[in-house]
């Protein structure tokens, strides 16, 4: 199994994106600074996020991104799906020709069965897991921190 950056990168800008959406179009330059992810990498990501018709772009004065559907509507699979990232933990990528060197016809390793069945549950749990989850915990989080540092004594030395 490997979620790489891309993955993890994608969603994490999906969550600011989707945090800030209510205020108009997000640029990436925001998600960005914000996120400290390069720039570039992002407006790779969110090319194949707009083909997978998961956020939409507005271009001009004002421009940036908003989410294409609503964030109930969009799964972590979704995203992950959409750039491209493989959630597969078999070694054979699915294939069932993971236990020999000649790969065309090589036959199952004894554990296939095991990473076929932890790939479909990992897709059902990112599945079952929407962007608005997502949001509500950090929005969660960020009211949870502001009343701790608004109700923090102030120490005289």
């Amino acid at each position: 199994m490997r979620l790489t950056t891309k993955g993890r990168f994608a969603v994490t800008a999906m969550i600011d994106l989707a945090l800030r959406q209510d205020r108009g179009p997000v640029t990436l330059a925001g998600i960005s600074q914000r996120q400290e992810i390069s720039l570039s990498y992002l407006e790779q990501l969110f090319g194949k996020l707009r083909r997978h018709e998961i956020v939409e772009s507005v271009r001009g004065p004002g421009g940036g991104y908003n989410l294409a559907r609503r964030a109930e509507d969009v799964t972590v699979a979704d995203i992950i799906i959409a750039v491209d990232e493989p959630l597969d933990a078999t070694q054979c990528g699915g294939k069932e020709n993971c236990h020999s060197q000649d790969h065309e016809h090589g036959s199952r390793c004894m554990t296939h069965d095991l990473w076929a069945t932890l790939n479909a549950k990992m897709v059902d749990y990112l599945d079952s897991v929407s962007l608005k989850d997502l949001v509500d915990q950090q929005k969660q989080k960020n009211t949870e921190h502001n009343v701790v540092v608004m109700h923090r004594p102030h120490v005289v030395v």
